[in-house]
């Protein structure tokens, strides 16, 4: 899934309007798995000028990002996150946690050729899934359309929960954001 979609569902499955430590939380655990990606990308990009082809088709299956992304997008290591914070009894931990793993949930069925290491460090193994969230040999185009339809179902959600109007055009943001890819991309390829 996008990232946008990421933060919403997470937001929509965690987030409370009147605990602004929970919601923060749960926005920020599922920005987490794909945080790596946009600030080696951004450094790629703008400060050591490489094209997004490069980036996208060569550094991103690089073995150094791969094993940057097999640390963060780990079932196992969030799961550990997940265990302490059950442990500690801190609820903005546990819902950081829940939040990333939720992420991974999504992540895991739909990455093809671009899956990463969900089960480092115990394994290399990468599942490369029959379906894409964005390929469109990998029915790509089917499940965008079921992942923009979640994101409107989440947006009513929160807009219904939470009153606030700088929360709302915040989550009304990120629905925006979640089409961003396909105009950034289009311009970029």
């Amino acid at each position: 899934m996008n990232t946008p979609a990421h933060l919403l569902l997470a937001a929509g499955v965690f987030a409370k309007p009147d605990c602004p430590k929970i919601t923060t939380a749960a926005i920020i655990g599922g920005l987490l798995p794909d945080l790596s990606l946009y600030v080696m990308a951004a450094f790629s990009l703008f400060v050591l000028g490489n094209t997004p082809n490069h980036v996208f088709d060569v550094q991103y299956f690089s073995t150094t990002w791969q094993q940057v992304f097999a640390i963060d997008n780990s079932f196992i290591l969030w799961g550990l996150i997940a265990g302490f914070a059950l442990w500690l009894g801190k609820s903005w931990l546990i819902v950081l946690a829940g939040s990333a793993i939720l992420h991974l949930c999504f992540d895991f069925p739909l990455h093809h050729d671009d899956a990463r290491m969900h089960f480092w460090p115990a394994s290399n193994w990468v599942f490369e899934s029959p379906i894409s969230y964005w390929d469109n040999r990998h029915y790509g185009s089917i499940i965008s359309n079921m992942e923009l339809m979640m994101v409107v179902g989440v947006l009513i959600l929160l807009w219904q929960r939470f009153k606030s109007a700088k929360m709302r055009v915040f989550y009304a943001l990120l629905a925006g954001l979640e089409v961003a890819p396909i105009i950034i991309f289009g311009l970029m390829f």
